[in-house]
Order: structure tokens, then sequence, then C-alpha cells
């Protein structure tokens, strides 16, 4: 069975307030819908699978793109859309956080009562992915988040978290039944990342002696697990810098928004009257949908579609964020009926964008991009999380100019 890819993530506390939550499932849910009815379910799990692709999407999503929360947040989006829809989608989201992390084994056992599976084997496949993470592979994170992805036909994805409270660091791990191999045969081609000295690994081939005798005492052979992983490792800073962003694709994103050929394009295959920065939220949503796994090295590019709820790289633009809801909407709902013009224009959009970047090589300047959006965000209606913060009455003179120097402090 193939571990997809480990991600580290720096612990972010912190909330997702409703106004965001509520748009995240929308917006989740329209990018989920496009990736299947494109290219199948097998498809979406294989993306979730990927933690550069996931965390590109909490990023589009409008999370903050570094963060330990986009697990938390995307899965529970996720969960939140797609379960009442399951029937429909043939896409069942089992799991979460916490105590719903213990309710993965009766959830999967109910949803394959109803749609045909085996549960019982479903339910020793998740119990066993959680229990490798945390217990057979000790790197010092314990596991606080298991969400299940499965299919009507059977195939299933894993995301899970875990917790150093120590290194302040969650790690995400991801699984995909569609490479299931064993689980014991020296599974790791590499891990990489930060030397943590040395640590028992119960699926090395070297520690066969060791797994016997586990399996002996828990009378228990598993016979499947992970292949290869890919180790993605997330900057400690929470600002978007220079460095974290590919600036030619970027680049080529802002352009196609003003190119006039592409306007007249829009126009004609998306039946939407969109303006530039719409035009440039919607092309990474469309990567996001149809771009290559090599696309998505660099997650925080795709911040710049909606912001992030903290303000970083800017405050998440709400007209921008519900205009592009809107139009994928529509585009679904008329793909639902046969008219599939719209969303195929998505597609096309995706290659714009590409055939730009191929052609002018452009690169945008980041620091300048960033600056500009938030001299906008105002006419944009951005909004950040600590606009919800009201601060508390001074009770000293003077305090009040503190508390609002402090606040603003924050926000940048």
């Amino acid at each position: 069975m193939k571990r997809s890819g480990v991600a580290d993530l720096p612990l972010h506390s912190g909330r997702v307030p409703q106004w965001l939550a509520t748009r995240m499932t929308t917006m989740g849910m329209a990018i989920v819908e496009s990736v299947v009815h494109h290219y199948g379910r097998g498809a979406l799990l294989t993306r979730l699978s990927d933690p550069f692709w996931f965390q590109a999407l909490g990023s589009v999503m409008g999370m903050d793109w570094h963060s330990s929360g986009i697990t938390t947040s995307v899965m529970g989006a996720l969960k939140s859309g797609l379960n009442p829809r399951a029937q429909e989608l043939g896409i069942h989201v089992c799991g979460g956080r916490g105590q719903h992390s213990r309710q993965t084994p009766d959830e999967l056992r109910r949803v394959a009562e109803r749609v045909g599976l085996d549960g019982d084997a479903l339910a020793r496949t998740s119990r066993l992915t959680a229990r490798i993470d945390n217990n057979a592979v000790d790197d010092g994170f314990q596991i606080y988040l298991h969400a299940f992805v499965l299919t009507a036909e059977g195939e299933w994805a894993v995301v899970q978290q875990g917790l150093n409270t120590d290194r302040r660091l969650a790690r995400r791990y991801h699984w995909h039944s569609a490479t299931v191999r064993d689980f014991m045969a020296d599974p790791h081609a590499a891990i990489v990342g930060e030397s943590a000295g040395v640590i028992r690994n119960l699926v090395d081939g070297r520690a066969s002696a060791a797994r016997d005798a586990l399996l002996t005492i828990a009378r228990s052979d598993p016979s499947e697990v992970l292949a290869t992983v890919r180790r993605l490792e997330m900057p400690a800073h929470h600002d978007v810098r220079r460095q974290d962003v590919n600036e030619r694709r970027l680049g080529a994103v802002l352009a196609l928004a003003h190119e006039r050929d592409l306007r007249d394009f829009a126009n004609f295959l998306l039946l939407e009257q969109l303006g530039p920065r719409t035009l440039q939220s919607l092309a990474l949503v469309a990567e996001v949908v149809h771009g290559a796994p090599t696309r998505f090295e660099d997650p925080a590019r795709f911040s710049f579609a909606h912001g992030g709820k903290d303000g970083h790289p800017f405050p998440v633009p709400l007209k921008v964020y519900d205009e592009s809801i809107a139009v994928l909407r529509r585009a679904l709902d008329a793909a639902r009926v046969g008219h599939a013009d719209k969303l195929q224009g998505f597609k096309r959009l995706d290659g714009f964008a590409r055939a730009i970047e191929a052609r002018a090589h452009p690169h945008a300047d980041v620091d300048q991009v960033i600056a500009h959006e938030r001299i906008e965000s105002p006419t944009l209606g951005g909004r950040t999380v600590f606009d919800d913060i009201r601060p508390r009455a001074p009770r000293v003179p003077g305090e009040k100019r503190l508390l609002k120097g402090q606040l603003e402090l924050f926000r940048k």
C-alpha cells in the first residue's frame, strides 16, 4: 500500500470563521465535482493523496497556506459538503478530528452496508493505517486526525495528521488504495527532512524479527502497506515570501487576465462577463482541477486566488470569492443537464494560462502583487479573522491607543 506523501506543517492556533467555513464547503464541493466530472472518482483520491495538491486545495479555498489547520478545515469542509450528496456522487468521508476519528470504523461499516462493500475489511484498514503512522513509525507524532475517503467502488484514500508539541509541528500522512502492495517490504522509498536522531521503524526490512514477535503476540497478520514516500516540509514562517512562489507561473496567471484574446474567449466559452481579478482566481481554481502533479510544488501560489483568513498573503476578497463560486457552480449545474460548454471552459482556461507561461515567460514580483492586493482589499470585500475581534474596553489612560496599535501590528 502506498503511503503517498508526508507533509510537516507548523502548528497554528486559531479558528475558521463561519463566513469563510461556508464558502470553503461550497468551493471545495465545486472543485471536487469538477475533478470527478472530468476525471472520475479515482482521480480525486489520487489528488487527495498528494500532499502538494492537498496544500494547494486548502490555499485556493482561503486557508493559511502553510499551517496545520489546512488539514482539519479542508477535510471538515469536504465531509460537510460530500456526505449529504454521497449517494449521488458515490463518495463518502468518514472520521475526522479527535473523537470523530475514533468513530471511523463504525461509520465505514454503515457506509459499506449501504453500498455493498466489506465493512469489516475497511474498518481494519482504517485502524491499520492509523497504527502504522502512529506506532510502527515512531517519529514523535501522535495521530489526532484520521479521515477516510471512500468511493462506491471500494477505492479509498486516508488523510491523517499527527502532533508533536515539543517541535510545534503537525505531520500529515496520505494513503491511497490504488497502489496497494505490501505493508512490510521496506516500504519507504525515501524519508527526507530534518534529522531527529534514530527512530523506531517497524516497517523497515531489518525489523522483521521484531515484527514477527509483535504479530505473534497480536495474532494479527497485516498483508499490505506503504511503498513510497514523498516528504513535503513547509517553512516555519506564516507570511508568503518570494521563495515560496514560482514567480513565472504566478506571472502567467496575472498576465492572462489582461490579454484581450483571453477575455473574448472567456466571454464566449464561459458565457460570463468576468473582470480580470475573477479570471485570475478562476485560473488558479482551474489549475487545481486540471493541473499535473508537478505543478503543485509551490502551494503558496494558490493562496493568490482568494487570500488567507489571517491576511496572508492578503485578506480574503469576499466579492471575488463569491463570484468564483457562482461561476463554477453555474458551470457545474449546466453540465449536469448536458450543457458542458462552461465547464469545459475551465479546462481551456487552464490551458491558456500554460500557453502564456510557455510563450512569454512572465515573472511576477510577489511583493508587488501582495502590496497591490492589500491596497485593493477594501474594494473587494477583504476580510480576515481579526476583523471579528472586538477589543475590550481600555482600563487605564492610553490603553486604547496601545490596543489599537497591537491589533494593527497583528494584522500586518
